[in-house]
């Protein structure tokens, strides 16, 4: 009996840092199961599809200019229409897009842009060279102004904003040097170097024209979309821009990463210069001198977010359309263009809003 009331009682501590236990809870950890309320569960929504915030605002401006215009605004030749418009905007966004994941900025986007464009007309009727070689000296150009922002923001830790800034002047004085501020005129390209205008030639379905340039477009933000999603250096590009002292940690050659990223930045920028040619037609040392400023109002219109690692190269898409379909509906309305700037401003500073808003999730 003795011995079954002793087994009864509960033991012990037989060692002396046991006895503090003796008191303590003996409860099961749980985590905190409260339901979120609508707002809480919108925003980590819209925290891990940061492109949905461009979506619904793409769609709520065509609906709205659609019901304004009709028949006017919702034709296929219209709405291609925007998509020709855009179709600089975007090749240079990607290049932004890139630089942006990574916590930096690239000012110097349109003038690499414009330089490339400069290199390859001037090396076909200057020089003479095959108009192949041309375009292939303009894109190495722009790899190499990339190239060359990548090393002085990598290597020697120069911040991204000042290093661009300081490239822009630079590749846009040397544009005006070399091109001795000449245009080389759309006659003398169509009948010397077609392949030079080759991004501004059009296919026809139906109703709707789509350029080249649109098509490449198209596929540009769809490769880079797979690589920034699906492969290891998209994953580092993300890695670097959200804390590159973790992914250093975790075996990410950060330096290398910057270089390479700035490096491909310079190579889209070139072939943007490339389609340039062709939506103008000419070679023109004046042409895309708001493309810097294009881009980034696309990106962040996009939902991408300034401080990196975060965002979608499918928001950049949308933030560029959303300002085309403001700028041809607006037109269409007759209003003043000006509108069209404070529509697009009031859109950029609620863009930057709602992303320091969808932040507090992570932080």
């Amino acid at each position: 009996m003795s011995e079954a009331t002793t087994a009864s009682q509960p033991s012990q501590p037989s060692q002396e840092f046991e006895k503090v236990l003796t008191g303590s809870a003996t409860q099961v950890a749980s985590f905190d199961t409260h339901d979120k309320t609508p707002i809480q569960r919108f925003q980590h929504f819209l925290h891990g599809s940061p492109s949905a915030v461009p979506l619904i605002v793409l769609v709520l401006s065509v609906a709205i200019f659609g019901v304004i215009l009709g028949g006017k605004f919702f034709s296929a030749f219209t709405l291609t229409l925007i998509l020709q418009q855009v179709a600089i905007v975007g090749i240079v966004g990607a290049a932004q897009t890139l630089v942006i994941l990574t916590a930096g900025i690239d000012l110097s986007v349109g003038a690499i842009m414009v330089l490339s464009s400069v290199v390859m007309g001037q090396f076909t009727f200057r020089y003479g060279l095959p108009p192949v070689v041309a375009v292939a000296c303009g894109l190495a150009c722009g790899a190499l102004c990339g190239y060359i922002n990548g090393l002085l923001v990598a290597r020697m830790k120069l911040p991204p904003f000042i290093v661009t800034l300081g490239m822009w002047q630079i590749i846009l004085a040397s544009n005006f040097l070399y091109s001795a501020n000449e245009t080389i005129r759309s006659q003398d390209i169509a009948t010397n170097a077609p392949l030079l205008q080759f991004f501004g030639n059009n296919l026809k379905l139906g109703s709707a024209v789509f350029t080249y340039g649109v098509i490449a477009m198209v596929l540009l933000v769809a490769v880079l979309w797979y690589v920034l999603n699906h492969t290891a250096w998209g994953r580092h590009v993300y890695a670097v821009g959200d804390d590159p002292d973790a992914a250093e940690l975790a075996g990410v050659n950060v330096k290398r990463m910057l270089v390479s990223v700035y490096t491909l930045s310079g190579l889209i920028c070139a072939l943007a210069g490339w389609a340039l040619i062709g939506r103008i037609g000419s070679v023109s040392p004046t042409a895309g001198q708001f493309a810097n400023i294009e881009s980034i109002t696309a990106v962040v219109i996009g939902g991408l977010s300034l401080f990196g690692g975060r965002g979608s190269i499918l928001g950049m898409i949308f933030g560029a359309l959303i300002v085309g379909v403001f700028s041809l509906g607006l037109r269409l309305i007759g209003t003043d263009p000006q509108w069209t700037y404070l529509l697009i401003g009031v859109l950029i500073i609620s863009a930057v809003a709602i992303d320091q808003w969808i932040r507090k999730v992570a932080g």
